[in-house]
């Protein structure tokens, strides 16, 4: 028992172990430079790389000026209708509202209410929507983020500063965009390579 022992002090068996812990580690090594060159060789479809070489797949839509309609909500008891100060510069005379029209749309706050009046004409009661037709281009509102519009510029996200006029629940009427603008609705970061879904 005891010469098994000192074997286990010895020098040469440490040396011999430390040996073969170096040549297991290098063997490791190599194996996974290997396998990693080999991975690359057999060009393993990575979506991260993908999209950096060829573009991120997006979303997008070709700009062309047109007539749209912007829909704003408004409930109406009565022939009557109270909204905020906050939307009553949406609203005129003469607008169209379910199968009735807008009469007057009082510029004033009633004491009463805090709200602004809104008198209709033929509307039925409940929630009905006024209708704004204009002419312009018409983005989806999540597409405008702070004023600005990614455009696909030869395959690069571009911002482009642009004016909202108005809005509804789901559009934006904008201004500073040209026939044939490409506006990618996808969410992308300026610079970003982009690649166009069909």
């Amino acid at each position: 028992m005891e010469k098994i022992t000192q074997q286990f002090k010895s020098e040469k068996l440490k040396t011999s172990l430390y040996g073969v812990c170096a040549v297991a580690l290098i063997g490791w090594c190599v194996f996974r430079f290997t396998a990693i060159g080999a991975e690359n060789a057999r060009a393993v479809f990575n979506p991260a790389r993908y999209a950096a070489d060829a573009g991120a797949p997006v979303y997008a839509m070709e700009m062309q000026s047109g007539s749209g309609v912007l829909r704003e909500p408004i409930e109406i008891k009565n022939n009557r209708a109270l909204v905020s100060s906050v939307r009553v510069g949406k609203l005129r005379p003469g607008q169209r509202v379910g199968d009735g029209e807008i009469v007057s749309v009082s510029r004033d706050v009633d004491l009463n209410t805090g709200m602004h009046i809104v008198r209709t004409r033929g509307a039925s009661d409940g929630l009905q929507y006024a209708e704004f037709e204009t002419d312009g281009y018409f983005v989806p509102l999540y597409a405008v983020n702070n004023g600005v519009v990614m455009l696909d510029v030869d395959g690069t996200a571009t911002p482009r500063n642009v004016d909202v006029v108005r809005t509804d629940a789901q559009n934006a009427l904008v201004a500073g965009l040209h026939d044939g603008d490409v506006v990618i609705l996808s969410h992308v970061d300026a610079g970003d390579k982009v690649q166009i879904v069909k």
